[in-house]
């Protein structure tokens, strides 16, 4: 019989507390912490049974100490307030998870300045690899994770052009395939609904992916109506208001996003106006709630699981010395609902 454990409340439990309980060695409780497909099962049982009983955890400190690695990985995303980020994110931790890693995720709220401080407090805090998302940012924070020898992704966003290893989706390309589809409707007033362009470059590829659109079909670029808000529905609700004050107002509307997208539709329905008979109105992300509104979204579906699990994937291959450096490209496809109709005559 095995036997009894010490008396809790005593003290944290130990390594050797559980290999006495499970009557085994310290390294064989060691190895069923770590890599449990090398020990037999009914070992490997035995011992975890041992961990549960006495309520004991790893010393995270130490283990890292001795591994030179704390198996956490951070990520630095724009904004927690709405679900553009969230599929993504959920499936990069999912597949850390089967690889033993834990995910430390921050908020930058479109700041780069917050973005800054944020991956020098993730790195303080023992982030093994670090992912970004988009491109656009001061060289300073790569020169400071190259010196620290810090692997670091940029997602939800394909520009090998930039020299850094990424994973995402041209979004100018999307954006233009988005833009043709309205115009070959007959529109030809266009406005687009953004997020701030300066410092987003999925922004502003968008907004040029609709501008080169236009120039393809003989349309002047200069005559896109833009205006740049932060993402709310509140706000994609203003601006449609802005946009469509004019003598000549659009007949379609691109938003940046759904999240603007549905604002927009708000607003169309509290001015009286029918979508799509007066006027269209299409997204991008294809996100839950493009398909809830009414009537539902037309939009660009973002692959965001599978771009949050190759992301995790790509940064265990880093951590592990497998990586190419290579960038993947994902596919997006355009999703045609009920919000994109014929330009009224």
């Amino acid at each position: 019989m095995p036997s009894r454990p010490q008396k809790q409340g005593k003290g944290v439990p130990t390594l050797e507390d559980v290999a006495r309980l499970a009557e085994v060695s310290t390294a064989t409780v060691s190895r069923c912490l770590n890599s449990p497909d090398r020990v037999v099962k009914s070992t490997r049982e035995r011992v975890m049974a041992a961990v549960d009983r006495l309520g004991y955890a790893p010393n995270f400190g130490a283990r890292a100490l001795a591994a030179k690695r704390t198996n956490t990985i951070g990520a630095i995303i724009p904004t927690m307030e709405n679900a553009i980020f969230a599929r993504g994110i959920q499936a990069f931790q999912e597949e850390l998870g089967l690889h033993g890693m834990t995910l430390l995720v921050a908020s930058s709220s479109y700041s780069e300045e917050v973005e800054r401080e944020q991956v020098r407090t993730l790195c303080a805090r023992g982030a093994d690899a670090l992912l970004l998302i988009g491109h656009h940012r001061d060289a300073g924070i790569y020169d400071f994770l190259d010196d620290r020898s810090i692997p670091v992704l940029v997602a939800w966003a394909y520009q090998p052009s930039r020299g850094r290893s990424s994973i995402g989706f041209d979004n100018r390309a999307a954006m233009r395939e988005m833009a043709e589809t309205v115009i070959s409707e007959g529109h030809r007033r266009l406005a687009v609904i953004s997020a701030p362009t300066a410092a987003n470059d999925r922004a502003s590829e968008r907004v040029e992916g609709i501008r080169e659109a236009m120039a393809a079909h003989g349309l002047d670029p200069t005559g896109l109506h833009l205006v740049e808000t932060p993402y709310s529905v509140e706000n994609g609700d203003r601006a449609f208001g802005e946009v469509m004050a004019g003598s000549a107002p659009p007949t379609a509307v691109l938003c940046g996003n759904d999240v603007l997208a549905v604002g927009a539709l708000r607003a169309a329905r509290r001015m009286g106006l029918s979508v799509p008979g007066d006027v269209s109105i299409t997204g991008f992300d294809d996100i839950e709630l493009a398909q809830l509104v009414e009537p539902p979204l037309t939009t660009v579906h973002v692959p965001h699981r599978d771009m949050g699990r190759k992301a995790a994937r790509m940064l265990v291959e880093a951590l592990n010395g497998e990586a190419t450096g290579d960038s993947i490209r994902l596919d997006t496809c355009l999703i045609r609902r009920q919000t994109l109709g014929p330009a009224p005559e």
